[in-house]
């Protein structure tokens, strides 16, 4: 995608570390107070930031994928593809991730859905507003495009923006997973950056799917004990 709209490499690089700073700052703010709502809050934030910035360069985040797909059963079709590289990528890193971390899961902080309807359907909102949608548009959509664009929009910028996003990701999931939880789901980064370049730009919504179907599975699992 061309930043010639959306106001240059200056611009672009503007918006990206205003993004992020909000993503970062406010998640730090929060975490004394709630482990559970850190990432929401920051991720809440940083979303009104964007979207106030996307629109001040003329743009909407219909420009970065997030359309009403022309058909749901290719959509859906996708989302089943996705899935499957997701499940392959996880399991794959995570045997990576063994041989030089601990794997310490969630640190607790979901011990409280176990057996909770109230925690079960807090968590599953937090799932499909914070853990899918707003994931998959900033740290995909938003922090690909604009690192793309403040590199330089060319095919290495591209491939530097898919690794940089990848690690920004993974970086974020570290306080509560360590570094193996931040290398598995760096890895997960990095694949979904890839399949976003590749179809993520014309339809988000199987990234989406995808990343909201991922988490209500793990969530259930742990509501059922």
């Amino acid at each position: 995608m061309s930043e010639d709209r959306g106001g240059g490499r200056q611009a672009a690089l503007v918006d990206l570390l205003v993004v992020v700073g909000v993503l970062v700052s406010v998640k730090q703010a929060v975490l004394p107070f709630s482990v559970v709502y850190a990432g929401p809050a920051s991720t809440f934030s940083a979303m009104i930031v964007a979207t106030f910035l996307l629109y001040r360069r003329g743009m909407r985040w219909a420009d970065l994928g997030l359309v009403w797909p022309e058909s749901w059963l290719k959509t859906l079709g996708w989302t089943a593809a996705i899935f499957a590289v997701f499940l392959a990528t996880a399991g794959l890193s995570s045997v990576l991730a063994d041989q030089f971390a601990e794997d310490i899961g969630t640190s607790g902080r979901f011990d409280f859905v176990e057996g909770s309807w109230l925690g079960y359907l807090t968590v599953m909102a937090l799932v499909w507003t914070h853990g899918s949608f707003f994931e998959e548009l900033l740290f995909r959509a938003f922090v690909i495009t604009k690192t793309e664009g403040a590199l330089g929009g060319a095919r290495w910028a591209t491939i530097g923006a898919v690794v940089i996003g990848a690690i920004f990701f993974g970086y974020r999931h570290y306080y509560y997973q360590g570094l193996h939880g931040a290398f598995v789901t760096g890895m997960i980064g990095l694949v979904f950056g890839l399949i976003y370049v590749w179809i993520g730009r014309r339809n988000i919504l199987p990234l989406i799917l995808t990343h909201g179907l991922a988490n209500s599975i793990a969530q259930t699992s742990r509501f059922l004990g």
